[in-house]
């Protein structure tokens, strides 16, 4: 019976005959047999694989194996003598499905740049760090939709192709397409449209006829940033809750962190300790202090305030109403505070139109999650739900009311308080995997100038 390899380690049966396929990572020649490390993508493990040269082709083709190669390989698995490892393979049969020519070859026995590893895309995940990465990432997708799933929360696909510009930015790439000629107004959907940015607005709606929904795909910025924090292409995780205020949407999104971190400290064990012993020094153990602390909570005055009286140079000056950058966030979180941080209460002027205007004229019921390292990781607020105060803020905003008609209907008919906030899915992952540049933690990352694959 066929086999993945991280099945087989997890629970081994000594004596069990079995088949597995994968790749070959090393072949070392002894007197009258070879070791073959396999490895399947399952985990970061390989399977031992003992060749005797009683095989019918092993001088032919066994002996001729290189890294890269893949390989079939029947055999009835053994407890192993070598350190490192409980159980290896003793092969019946090696049938080779696809040769690598070791002189053109890109990935060898060495160390490679993860520079050098984002010019061959196609290859990299066959690399342990990055394979790890992959699974690491699978995991916790897969926690997201366990996690909202688990409290009864609908999932919503809301479009990838929008007419509405929820950051109002202006960041947004254009759809077009040469058959837009064919329709009257010159445009393929009678008006402009543009890649998402968020699906939130659209994740609102169902929110005010569903209560909880979530919504977890890409989203795209034309951002002109070659940063290693941004991405042309990402990924969202946006939940939106009816009759929810900003405290119940800030416990929500510090419990689903904890959920994620529980999940991968749990399932995902081997892969951190590589990135543990490689990529970042005490990351373990950085993810389990914020899954036993509570979180911080300070308002961006308190922020504000602190930063100043810190006695720190920050390239960016600190004073009321800027948008935080990434080095007071870090420095909030990092050194005065050493734990995850909730902030909240920013300057009005600073953020978009649907967050709910607070009493003082001034701020507004928003919130940022910041994480050591990392800086904000989430994203959220309680949105306005007063008909009259989002059509001001609006018209403040440069917004024109009449495109967005149908967002006002929310406030028009039968509206609620609700709240909402955004995960940066690729933020997560590198939080979570300790990798300095984002392009490292999706499969095939789209930045200015540059889209593999």
């Amino acid at each position: 019976m066929r086999k993945r390899i991280a099945e087989i380690l997890a629970a081994p049966e000594v004596g069990e005959q079995l088949q597995i396929a994968g790749w070959v990572r090393t072949r070392r020649d002894a007197a009258g047999f070879s070791f073959l490390e396999v490895g399947d993508g399952s985990s970061l493990a390989n399977l031992q694989v003992i060749a005797e040269q009683t095989l019918a082709n092993y001088r032919d083709e066994v002996k001729k194996l290189s890294t890269g190669c893949t390989v079939l390989v029947t055999g009835v698995l053994q407890e192993s003598p070598a350190k490192g490892q409980s159980v290896e393979l003793r092969a019946d049969a090696i049938e080779v499905l696809g040769w690598a020519d070791p002189e053109s070859y890109p990935l060898q026995k060495k160390h490679h740049s993860f520079e050098f590893l984002r010019e061959i895309c196609h290859l990299r995940p066959r690399t342990n760090a990055l394979g790890a990465v992959a699974r690491v990432r699978s995991r916790l997708s897969y926690g997201v939709h366990t996690f909202f799933q688990e409290r009864g929360f609908i999932q919503v696909h809301t479009p990838i192709i929008t007419t509405s510009d929820c950051e109002g930015a202006g960041e947004m790439f254009q759809v077009t397409t040469p058959s837009a000629s064919s329709v009257d107004s010159g445009e393929f959907f009678g008006r402009p449209a543009g890649l998402t940015v968020s699906g939130q607005l659209q994740a609102e709606v169902y929110a005010q006829a569903l209560g909880n929904v979530y919504t977890f795909g890409p989203t795209f910025r034309a951002e002109n940033s070659n940063t290693s924090r941004h991405l042309a292409e990402f990924w969202m995780v946006e939940p939106e809750m009816a009759f929810c205020d900003l405290a119940r949407n800030r416990q929500l999104a510090e419990a689903m962190l904890k959920f994620l971190l529980r999940l991968v400290l749990t399932e995902c064990a081997a892969d951190l300790a590589l990135f543990d012993r490689f990529i970042a020094k005490g990351l373990v153990a950085k993810l389990e202090a914020v899954v036993d602390q509570d979180f911080s909570h300070i308002t961006y005055t308190q922020a504000v305030e602190q930063l100043q009286q810190s006695g720190q140079s920050f390239v960016y000056p600190v004073k009321w109403g800027i948008d935080l950058q990434s080095e007071h966030e870090r420095y909030l979180t990092e050194t005065i505070y050493q734990r995850p941080l909730i902030v909240t209460d920013y300057p009005a002027v600073i953020k978009p139109f649907y967050m709910r205007l607070s009493d003082d004229g001034l701020t507004v019921a928003a919130m940022d999650i910041l994480v050591p390292g990392i800086g904000e990781i989430i994203g959220g607020s309680q949105r306005e739900e007063r008909y009259d105060v989002l059509l001001a803020r609006m018209q403040q905003a440069g917004v024109d009311p009449l495109s967005y008609d149908w967002y006002l209907d929310l406030r028009r008919y039968g509206t609620v308080p609700h709240s909402g906030f955004g995960l940066g899915f690729e933020r997560l992952v590198q939080f979570v995997t300790g990798m300095a540049n984002i392009r490292e933690v999706i499969p095939f990352p789209r930045t200015p100038g540059f889209a593999p694959c």
